[in-house]
């Protein structure tokens, strides 16, 4: 039967509206759309002291013998540092081009993905986790958005875990049983009803958008993200490759005893771990000029319209009254982002949507925890906070409600094996 000629008409227009809308989708963007230029050059000796000491200072407190990290202030300049060796007592020079584990710093791209979806159609934000995941127990209620805001309610499997994800870290994962483990826990509230960070709520995201799909995580995270970023060195591995791809620092961790304290001595060797322990949660592997990438797209909006950029950027209190979360976004005064942890990796990537302050930085020991690594963003953003602009009229960063003693005072607090301080 032949098809009418006005009919054949429209199906040509809606082909070519979707062609187009596909190609949009796939086209490479500039990390930094709608930031500031970024200035040419370093900031200054003096501040670039303080930046480095700040780092190895922070390597000291937390036990680790790298520090990869980079300040870009787009109205003054920018500095980059890569400090220590790969490994404790080792001989060979960290580079800032090093790959290592990003933990939670995966979530936003997650997340980030689902808003890419809502935008093409694929998914709502607020449909019921079950209708991706159907018939699966405790989950009612939930929705994606609730999953992305950590205010699902649904308890954390890696608190209940981690003991195992030390002490036998290449055991493969299964996403689902991961999932079992957050959802058999305790919950921390109904959905909606308030913020409670849950790498449950990651995984649960993942599942339920490869049902949604029919696509897996290499292919969502590369098709949407990192081929549209140049993200040349990130990477979510398959679960069995055991060693962060690329030259990487060694990732150290101290075990528990029997009852649960930290064991300082001897610090164990973690490199070698299965990403499915936190998979889309915590799995992807990335370096400093990538997260910084991606850091500052997050913060811009750049990779979703304008409409789910938005939808992401609304927050609900998450601590602090400057502490709040949008849709696997971290918001902290002005900055917005992420900290992480994962065995043998602390990680932390902020930006700052108004002045396009970016920070990112990774420590190869994970004891100390993802509010460590926040801590130390803290203190790099107030230190470069006070630096003047170049140029009159270049925006600066607001004022920050946090000072660079009281974000020293909460490293200092959260460093249970500091290595020894230096022979002078």
């Amino acid at each position: 039967m032949r098809r009418p000629k006005r009919l054949h008409r429209a199906a040509i227009v809606v082909t070519a509206a979707l062609a187009a809308f596909a190609l949009a989708a796939c086209t490479s963007v500039s990390a930094g759309s709608g930031l500031p230029e970024q200035q040419p050059g370093g900031l200054g000796s003096e501040v670039e002291k303080r930046l480095d000491s700040a780092l190895t200072e922070a390597m000291t407190k937390a036990g680790a013998s790298a520090g990869i990290a980079g300040v870009w202030a787009p109205w003054a300049g920018s500095w980059t540092s890569a400090s220590g060796t790969t490994a404790l007592k080792g001989s060979t020079p960290v580079t800032a081009q090093m790959t290592f584990r990003a933990g939670q710093l995966t979530l936003p791209m997650s997340c980030t993905v689902l808003l890419s979806l809502v935008d093409d159609g694929t998914v709502e934000l607020d449909d019921p986790v079950s209708q991706w995941l159907p018939g699966l127990v405790g989950v009612t209620g939930v929705t994606l958005r609730e999953l992305c805001q950590n205010t699902s309610g649904i308890g954390d499997y890696a608190g209940q875990l981690r003991g195992q994800f030390l002490t036998n870290p290449t055991r493969v994962w299964p996403p689902l049983e991961l999932a079992s483990d957050g959802i058999a826990t305790a919950r921390t509230g109904n959905p909606g009803e308030k913020y409670s960070a849950s790498q449950t709520n990651g995984i649960l995201l993942g599942m339920a958008l490869q049902n949604a799909t029919g696509k897996n995580w290499q292919q969502l995270y590369t098709e949407r993200i990192f081929d549209r970023l140049g993200m040349d060195s990130t990477v979510l591995p398959d679960s069995t490759v055991m060693t962060p791809p690329g030259r990487h620092p060694v990732g150290y961790a101290a075990l528990p005893d029997a009852s649960g304290k930290t064991v300082c001595a001897p610090m164990h060797d973690l490199t070698r771990l299965s990403p499915s322990v936190g998979w889309t949660a915590g799995g992807v592997v990335s370096n400093l000029d990538d997260l910084r990438a991606f850091s500052q797209a997050l913060a811009a909006g750049s990779l979703v319209s304008e409409k789910s950029a938005d939808e992401q950027a609304k927050a609900v209190p998450a601590g602090a009254s400057w502490q709040r979360y949008g849709l696997g976004m971290q918001l902290l005064g002005p900055l917005r982002g992420a900290s992480g942890a994962i065995p043998g990796y602390v990680s932390a990537m902020y930006t700052d949507p108004g002045s396009g302050l970016t920070i990112v930085l990774a420590l190869n020991n994970s004891t100390a925890g993802p509010g460590f690594a926040q801590a130390l963003a803290e203190r790099f953003a107030s230190i470069v906070s006070k630096v003047p602009a170049d140029k009159k009229g270049a925006k600066v960063v607001a004022s920050l409600p946090w000072s660079e003693q009281q974000a020293v005072d909460t490293m200092t607090k959260a460093s249970p094996c500091p290595l020894p301080a230096p022979k002078k």
